[in-house]
């Protein structure tokens, strides 16, 4: 394993309703290693998202603290980035080259030719290098993901966030995917914090697995998956049902709350 990049510190969220505060996130805390692929996995409604926006320093902390590389996370910045799950996250009056050069060289100062080299390279990690003069308009929204997955790449953030970037794609579009997110970590070796609510996507993207319960949500376990980069091993089959044993003991608890 390597070294440990990430820690999350006893971490709540409260948001204010009205006259009252209601805890969405309490008690977090684990670690995240460099290099590693981190599954957040839970129903709906468990703080999946709100926990990821924290550490991209979009939410604040309530209470606990989050530390990346040592230091406090209070704001966003160009160390994390993250990949939503709209389509619409490019700017369209903007080619597919130009959404992807742009924002390297705003974040990373780089020059315009060596950003333009940059946003080729990625461009061509997932398979859309002819599409460089094209605008989002014109494209499917399994490519609009693919450009916001380059142009995340791109950057080079330290740690990479993506909130269910393929949850409303069509399912082989979506298992293409998931098979370039993988095939990139291997060139890269970015950190990668990935959202989910899919029992077969965590086990497919995910070194670890954090599962998560609601009301409010907390960690109900962290587990090591043997299986990752795999499908459909048919020795995988009891730890996806030890997993889906876990989610559904944290709804019925939710239910009797």
């Amino acid at each position: 394993m390597n070294a440990e990049q990430l820690k999350i510190e006893d971490l709540a969220v409260r948001f204010r309703l009205g006259a009252g505060e209601l805890l969405v996130l309490d008690h977090i805390s684990f670690t995240v290693a460099e290099g590693e692929r981190l599954m957040l996995l839970g129903p709906s409604g468990c703080g999946k998202s709100t926990l990821l926006k924290a550490i991209a320093g979009f939410q604040p902390a309530s209470a606990g603290a989050i530390r990346l590389e040592g230091r406090v996370v209070s704001e966003p910045g160009p160390d994390r980035f993250v990949v939503f799950q709209e389509f619409d996250q490019l700017f369209p009056w903007k080619t597919v080259r130009a959404n992807v050069a742009d924002a390297v060289r705003l974040t990373r100062g780089l020059s315009r030719s060596e950003a333009a080299r940059r946003a080729e390279s990625v461009l061509a990690m997932v398979g859309l290098e002819a599409y460089g003069d094209f605008y989002p308009h014109t494209l499917s929204g399994g490519m609009k993901q693919r450009v916001a997955i380059a142009r995340a790449w791109a950057i080079e953030p330290i740690i990479l966030l993506m909130d269910e970037p393929f949850a409303a794609l069509d399912a082989i579009t979506r298992a293409t995917l998931q098979q370039e997110t993988v095939n990139i970590w291997h060139r890269a070796r970015r950190t990668l914090i990935f959202v989910t609510h899919s029992i077969d996507e965590a086990m497919f993207l995910g070194q670890r697995i954090v599962i998560m319960g609601s009301r409010p949500g907390r960690i109900v376990e962290i587990i090591d998956n043997p299986y990752v980069d795999t499908r459909d091993k048919p020795e995988s089959a009891a730890l996806r049902q030890r997993i889906r044993d876990l989610l559904t003991s944290s709804a019925a608890r939710e239910a009797a709350a």
